[in-house]
């Protein structure tokens, strides 16, 4: 079975319903909500199985149910076992997200929580009309969710609309009418919300649908509607769409903002501060032009004469469930409150004017208009308790599962003795483990994925999967035992891990590829200009398009755009600008030969190193244990798709022969750790030991904890080695790691310490390399050539980043970022108290926590006091290096565990210390710090579904530094996930190359920026790799050489170009031409040609020439073409080879296509075009050669 059988993302229990359904008390429930005779009080069902009441009422009722909690995580956890319970009317369940802003923020809201309340306000709307789905939909929301006023369910309805194929359309009609509904016009469609029109083609994506949707129209009639893909824009296969439905892009509609205009302009904005004055005016000035903009939800309550809740959408006959009554009362008083607090501190601070309306309704009016509908409370909240005294009959039905701690002996014969009498249906990530357990015992139990059917009394189920929670429901005939991990084993909950639609990969090369007017670019043959941007220019009767680079002396380069791909972004050893080169000087070839004399001799000491670490003796680890295949299937997540090709390479390379040398690359929270742990564990199956080095002790104690909670099932001895540890136990630990006893040690530098021995260390795992000294790396670049080495890193440095490019160690990235994980919302500015207080408020208020980063040692407990006077409310805790490492530890462990709510800290929280609970960083004196730093501390945060917050705040009197602000400006516009790859080349921009290689190649990266000096670097490696007869360095290589090989001259008689009635954007244009430019085979060029018709339409002839154009280029260069021009009515194909093939042979295979002479071949030209396949011909066979 492999890695990928084994992980089912949700089991379907459905099979399970009907045995709830067979139930007397559950039928009366049924029977009396049918009747309108709803329950007076709650039913007192215990927590762990009420979405499975929920579920049976939802497969009984006919109309929508609305499952309300009092916060996000609750309605998150119910929503997903709500879709395990209905199986595979899972599409029933739709979550209602909780806004992004509290009232009165002016907070944009993410597109991931606009499209989750969309679709469950337009499945309420649809639901019961013509198209419509046919089941009532399931809607879970929090108290907060609910409260949040939003649009109408007649005007919602009203805008909601159908495209068909085949249907006539007013097409500027409909896209005016998108702009009112809140779509973005935008050049290329990426994420929900947008649209874009190119000729005939228009994209759309509409939030309620998964892919966005192309429409290809025959003048007025829709010829074609299919799904596209965003990461490569190219439609999906076999996904031809006979209809679409659009629903709004906002909740906010901008068909009636006339009269809001009216009203927001009686506001009094004299009290407010210039900038919320001005701000306000915009947002005005927007609105009166009916133009979306990013924090438009703040103007519900004035788009609308009376504005509406979710509860608006639910029709007469809709039942309201409420998972804990008192719970949501509580957190609805405290979130109104909270409203109060923001208002009063944002009027007095000038943020908003007096009389500003809230996007919220008052719990009075919610509860009135819940209490009105007669809802089914299924438990209490507060006063929840697990006694069966309390509550309805059906509430009785149900108990607590036992607790077994992972005694796995108990378990079996205890569930063998519940089969005896009763049903046992076991859900776990742990099910081969399980049933080899009961086959021992000789009881048989297959394993299945799903559960349609109820299985039959005295019988053990055995479903490979994850839930949270069990319970047992007791009748007096049997009982339905359902037991999940947490029982079995005491795991916690079940996480789920996978991105709904594919993230596209951030590689490196398009980093140097994106190119802007006004940029410092290196072109490869004329050296440092100026890219002034795209322009025409008219020769020989053929207007094309061109790119402008402006050189020294106001000298001029046209380059004409097959060759676009000859340039790149020039980064140097620091932020200076560099000197211009001159045209016409052999300042550039000068330049460019000394920096290859530079990179040869570092070419040979890279090149020795990874020859000595390819025919090293290694130790060959074993394939893959049955214990590795149940370590893996307890891992508590879904893998994502690149995660489980991290871990493939992790262990091919582990399979090896060879010391492995890999590096991981992946965002905080992303899963390098669990590609890290599933390493040791192999090592370990073979007797080996492994040692994590990590640079902080907090980051030990976090992997620690990890490491011995996911191995705990094992016999394997964790131990951890740093000041959080006494020195009688680290004693114990180093003659442990000597006599074998200790399988893992995880530990900071003092791993490093010459009294650390191993008895037979197989594989060294270190964490974020770059926090390590000097002295540190050395004794590190001594293991490495010994043993299997692992690296993780989040933002990696340049030098290693670079040591990947140039294909010098292995390289994996995990791009993915997990389900519902959404990018962190960071906000850059001046440090303000009120802003403060608000902040840490807000994150109190769902539940979280805050981390406080003040870096110095000195002044932070007086800083900790200002923020207790600050925020009086919250309990506040210090931490930082320099306290006793007792006490650290203690305050650390105290803060995961939630007795604080605010954490004061130095960095010492950069790296590894992972609590999803806090969702809030507050960075003061933000300007002080690193990019990579920055990044790492902001992703402390976001580490669960929740949406997070990160304010880099930095002193009003004190002016920023222009690199202080441009990495300020970098990391605010680095929000998206995934961005640590571009955040290590937008570092390496700021800070320059220069620490790349020290000093020495200081002068030489200025001289050609570091793109050249890296390709200059690879020629180097690989022209000594094919002298040496060395093996293959990774593909990295090949593709930082292809543009170093000479540019073939092209002067073909085309109009080779990309007109702007086909592609209007520029930017687009040039991103295409560059791409284009870049194409290295035939295959590459179909692909584009495809990807050109599937995107934009037909192609045009004058695209059409440029592809052709490039073909010339491709076939010309592998035929050692070095020019094609024109000499009057004929082409003339000059190359090397024409001179060393036999004239008259070579003259017999072309026939009278074209005319051979001594260094060149002359070919016809002809108005029809013939010529195209005559040049092809030419081309082929130069490049086949010609028998003598």
């Amino acid at each position: 079975m492999s890695v990928s059988s084994l992980h089912v993302a949700q089991p379907s229990l459905q099979g399970l319903i009907p045995y709830l359904q067979a139930q007397e008390e559950f039928a009366a429930l049924v029977q009396g909500l049918a009747t309108g005779e709803k329950p007076a009080h709650p039913l007192g069902i215990l927590p762990a199985a009420r979405s499975y009441v929920a579920a049976g009422l939802a497969v009984a009722w006919d109309q929508p149910i609305l499952l309300l909690t009092a916060r996000a995580d609750v309605a998150i956890l119910l929503a997903d076992q709500l879709r395990a319970w209905l199986g595979e009317d899972a599409g029933r369940v739709h979550r209602f997200a909780d806004p992004d802003a509290l009232p009165f923020e002016r907070i944009p809201w993410s597109r991931e929580t606009r499209r989750l309340r969309l679709a469950a306000l337009a499945a309420l709307s649809r639901w019961g009309r013509p198209g419509g789905p046919q089941k009532p939909p399931i809607v879970v929301s929090s108290i907060r969710a609910l409260m949040q006023l939003t649009a109408p369910p007649g005007r919602f309805r009203q805008v909601l609309h159908t495209l068909r194929q085949g249907q006539s359309i007013d097409l500027q009609g409909l896209l005016a009418r998108w702009q009112r509904m809140g779509y973005e016009h935008t050049p290329v469609v990426e994420a929900p919300g947008q649209f874009s029109r190119r000729g005939g083609i228009i994209d759309i994506w509409t939030p309620t649908e998964p892919w966005p949707a192309r429409i290809e129209l025959w003048g007025d009639d829709i010829d074609h509607l299919r799904y596209f893909d965003p990461a490569t824009q190219r439609t999906i296969p076999n996904q031809h769409l006979d209809r679409i439905l659009i629903g709004p892009a906002s909740e906010a509609l901008l068909d009636q903002s006339a009269a809001a205009v009216e009203r927001l302009r009686q506001l009094d904005l004299s009290a407010c501060h210039p900038p919320a004055q001005l701000q306000y005016e915009q947002d005005i000035d927007n609105l009166a032009q009916a133009a979306a903009f990013r924090e438009i939800e703040l103007y519900i309550p004035y788009l609308y004469q009376r504005p509406a809740l979710l509860l608006d959408y639910l029709p007469p006959k809709g039942l309201i469930l409420i998972d804990a009554a008192a719970d949501v009362a509580a957190q609805a008083m405290d979130l109104e409150g909270q409203a109060g607090q923001i208002e009063k501190n944002l009027i007095k601070s000038g943020e908003l004017p007096e009389g500003f309306v809230a996007g919220l309704a008052s719990w009075e009016t919610v509860r009135a208009a819940i209490e009105d509908r007669g809802p089914v409370v299924l438990g209490q909240g507060k006063l929840d308790g697990h006694s069966t005294a309390v509550g309805s009959p059906l509430g009785r039905l149900f108990h607590p599962g036992p607790r077994w701690g992972g005694q796995l002996r108990r378990v079996v014969e205890q569930v063998a003795r519940m089969k005896r009498l009763d049903r046992v249906v076991i859900v776990t990530r742990q099910a081969q483990r399980l049933a080899d357990l009961f086959d021992e015992a000789d009881i048989s139990v297959a394993i299945q994925t799903h559960l349609d059917a109820l299985p039959p009394s005295r019988s053990i189920t055995l479903i490979q999967g994850q839930f949270d929670e069990g319970w047992r429901l007791s009748t007096q005939d049997e009982s339905l035992h359902f037991l999940t991990d947490a029982e079995i084993f005491g795991w916690g909950k079940a996480k789920r891990r996978r991105s709904p639609t594919p993230a596209r990969a951030l590689a490196p090369e398009s980093f140097f590829a994106d190119i802007q007017p006004g940029d410092y670019v290196v072109h490869m043959d004329h050296g440092i200009g100026r890219f002034k941007g795209l322009t025409k220019l008219e020769m020989d009767g053929v207007e094309r398009d061109y790119l402008l680079i402006e050189y020294a002396k106001g000298d001029k380069l046209y380059v004409p755009v097959h060759q676009a791909d000859r340039l790149a972004r020039y980064v140097g050893p620091n932020a200076d600008a560099p000197p211009l080169n001159r045209l016409g000087t052999a300042d550039w070839d000068l330049a460019k030969r000394r920096a290859r004399k530079a990179v040869e001799a570092i070419a040979h000491d890279l090149l020795m190193l990874y020859a000595k670490r390819e025919t090293l003796p290694g130790h060959a680890f074993a394939p893959d244990s049955e214990w590795q295949r149940e370590l893996e299937a307890s891992f508590p997540y879904i893998e994502t798709e690149d995660q489980l090709v991290a871990i493939e390479a992790v262990k091919q390379d582990m399979e090896k022969p060879r010391p492995m040398d890999r590096l991981i690359c992946g965002d905080v929270g992303y899963g390098k750790t669990e590609v890290a742990l599933r390493a040791a564990f192999k090592a370990i199956m073979d007797g080996k030991q492994v040692a994590i080095l990590v640079p902080t002790t907090v980051l030990a104690q976090q992997h620690y904890k990890t490491f011995t909670q996911r191995l705990k099932s094992f016999p394997v001895e964790v131990h951890m080695l740093s000041r959080f540890r006494t020195r009688k136990e680290q004693q114990e630990t180093i003659e442990g790691l000597k006599q074998g006893r200790v399988d893992i040690v995880i530990g900071t530098h003092r791993l490093l310490s010459k009294d650390v021995e191993f008895k037979n260390l197989g594989l060294l795992i270190i964490d974020e390399e770059q926090r390590f000294g000097v002295r540190h790396k050395e004794r590190i670049k001594q293991l490495r050539t010994q043993i299997d080495v692992l690296t993780l890193t989040a933002t990696p440095i340049p030098r290693t980043l670079y040591m990947s490019l140039t294909g010098v160690r292995d390289l994996s990235t995990i791009d993915t970022p997990p389900l519902e994980r959404q990018p962190i919302q960071t906000f850059v500015g001046f440090y303000d108290e009120a802003l403060v207080r608000n902040a840490i408020l807000r994150e109190m208020d769902r539940g979280g926590q805050v981390f406080f980063v003040y870096n110095r040692v000195q002044g932070i407990e007086q800083m900790a006091n200002r923020l207790r006077k600050l925020v009086p409310e919250a309990r506040i805790a210090v931490g930082h290096g320099q306290m006793p490492e007792r006490e650290l530890e203690r305050v650390m462990l105290a803060f995961a565990e939630g007795e604080f709510d605010v954490l004061v800290s130095t960095t010492i929280i950069e790296s590894g210390i992972d609590i999803p609970n806090a969702n809030t960083i507050i960075i003061h004196h933000a300007d002080k710090f690193g990019l990579a730093q920055l990044y790492q501390l902001r992703g402390r945060v976001g580490r669960s579904a929740v949406r997070a917050y990160a304010y880099l705040l930095y002193d009003k009197h004190t002016p920023l530094s222009p690199e202080a602000r441009r990495r300020l400006e970098a990391i605010q516009e680095a929000s998206e996930l995934g961005a640590g790859f571009r955040i290590a080349m937008k570092d390496l921009e700021i800070r320059g190359a220069g620490e790349l290689l020290g000093a020495k190649q200081h002068g030489h990266i200025a001289a050609v920026g570091f793109d050249m000096y890296v390709r200059l670097l690879a020629q180097a490696i690989e022209e000594l790799r094919e002298q040496g007869h060395l093996p293959e360095t990774v593909d990295a290589i090949k593709g930082l050489l292809a543009p170093l090989t000479p540019s073939i001259q092209l002067d073909l008689p085309l109009r080779a170009s990309i007109p702007r009635d086909y592609i209007e954007n520029d930017e687009l244009r040039l991103q295409l031409y560059r791409r284009i430019a870049g194409l290295g085979s035939l295959g590459e060029l179909d692909d584009m040609a495809e990807e050109l018709a599937d995107r934009f339409g037909p192609l045009p002839a004058e695209v059409q020439d440029l592809l052709f154009q490039v073909k010339v280029k491709l076939l010309g260069s592998r035929a050692g073409v070095t020019a094609i021009g024109r000499d009057g009515d004929q082409l003339i194909v000059r190359s090397p080879a024409v001179a060393r093939l036999p004239r008259l042979a070579l003259q017999h295979h072309l026939g009278d296509q074209a005319r051979v002479g001594t260094k060149a071949i002359w070919v016809q030209l002809d108005a029809e075009g013939a010529w195209r396949e005559r040049l092809l011909h030419v081309l082929d066979i130069l490049s086949a050669g010609v028998p003598r």
